[in-house]
């Protein structure tokens, strides 16, 4: 007797950011830190803030560049600076990772994997016609832009990045 595969009635994050292209750069530093696990877990409940590749873009300082060097004149080997970059990117996948899934985004704020980061969501007013999550603004001004359901949590595309600094 052949067994009939396992289908699943919702793809999982990691799928969801795979077919996403409008957020690879989000994708592809998600991938080099462990955290990117958690993309493929069923049992793993959490809502992404994933950045669109234009936000990521926008950054003055890509998130494995980390944050401004100082001015000290201190030079640092490679290896260094490999170490550094990696906790760059772990912190900033980190901040738009939320450990828990469904969110109520109204008025309300959620602490991320990063220690000691929140994210406030605010309703806008107006727009009655859009979906509630359309309706929403995170840390003030970065708006939601698209809603994606998966078996393990939600994916928000959003039009900014969270700030880790």
């Amino acid at each position: 007797m052949v067994e009939a595969p396992i289908v699943q009635s919702q793809p999982r994050l990691a799928d969801l950011l795979t077919i996403e292209s409008s957020v690879s750069i989000f994708y592809s530093y998600a991938r080099e830190v462990e955290l990117s696990e958690l993309f493929n877990e069923e049992s793993a409940r959490i809502t992404l803030l994933v950045p669109t590749n234009k936000a990521v873009m926008a950054l003055a300082r890509k998130p494995h560049q980390g944050p401004t060097p100082l001015e000290d004149g201190r030079v640092i080997s490679e290896q260094e600076y490999d170490v550094l970059s990696k906790e760059n990117v772990q912190r900033w996948v980190s901040a738009h990772i939320i450990p828990e899934s469904p969110i109520v985004l109204e008025s309300r704020s959620y602490d991320t994997l990063l220690a000691g980061k929140s994210i406030e969501f605010e309703k806008i007013e107006g727009h009655s016609e859009r979906p509630d999550w359309a309706r929403i603004v995170l840390d003030r001004d970065i708006r939601i832009i698209s809603k994606k359901e998966a078996i393990n949590g939600v994916l928000y595309l959003i039009d900014g990045t969270v700030k880790v600094d």
